[in-house]
């Protein structure tokens, strides 16, 4: 850039304008860093789809469980939606049974999104052979479509029911019973839960712009954690 000052006024005007050409960051020698590179400098155990592939090669087909929220489905904007209808800048609409009916029937079928990494780790379970559970912390309620939305969105032959934990149900004893033996969440509860039950837990990173905060210490319980798994 170049400054060309007329009277008073100062201009900054490109460097092409003048015909002078910028050294590109090979010239200079500097590398720089794409934006995952950057989320990527922390000492964590960092997983691709493929790794997790090749590490289940020669085991007969298992048990595998999958959080709900931000972890399968980017749900903010039912949540979002939630808060300003029953409890506008108040948290107690988590409380109100007319939200969770709400959203659980009519929000998720049309404003939740699938994620990509969940489309590409339930089709990869799903060639396996694995028993595939999806467990959600959320309150259950009657005509629930959670289920009908995971099963079109990831475009699944048959699913098993969708799983509602709060209240009298957890997800260890779940995990536990069913004998899950990995299990994908992007809340440190998770990794906490399949620790307990002697499951292996993968982190699923938590999108930036999510409604779930505060965010997540990905890597804290020294589990893998999925790579460019934010979306």
């Amino acid at each position: 850039m170049k400054a060309v000052k007329f009277g008073l006024v100062s201009i900054v005007i490109s460097a092409s304008v003048f015909g002078i050409s910028m050294p590109t960051a090979a010239e200079t020698g500097a590398s720089g860093a794409s934006t995952d590179e950057l989320s990527h400098q922390y000492p964590i155990h960092w997983v691709d789809i493929e790794k997790i592939e090749k590490s289940l090669e020669g085991q007969p087909p298992l048990t595998v469980g999958f959080d709900v929220d931000d972890t399968v489905l980017f749900s903010s904007p039912c949540f979002f939606y939630g808060q300003q209808k029953y409890s506008p800048g108040k948290f107690d609409y988590l409380k109100n049974q007319e939200f969770w009916t709400d959203i659980n029937a009519n929000c998720d079928i049309n404003y939740s999104l699938p994620k990509e990494v969940a489309a590409k780790l339930i089709a990869m379970h799903t060639k396996r052979g694995d028993n595939i559970f999806f467990i959600t912390g959320r309150t259950g309620s009657p005509g629930e479509r959670v289920t009908e939305t995971i099963k079109r969105n990831f475009r699944m032959a048959s699913i098993n029911p969708v799983v509602f934990t709060a209240g009298d149900a957890t997800k260890t004893t779940f995990l536990k019973e069913h004998a899950v033996k990995i299990y994908y969440g992007d809340a440190d509860g998770d990794m906490r839960q399949a620790l307990e039950v002697g499951a292996r837990p993968i982190r699923v990173l938590r999108a930036s712009n999510t409604t779930y905060k505060p965010m997540p210490k990905n890597g804290s319980f020294g589990e893998e954690v999925i790579v460019n798994s934010d979306r």
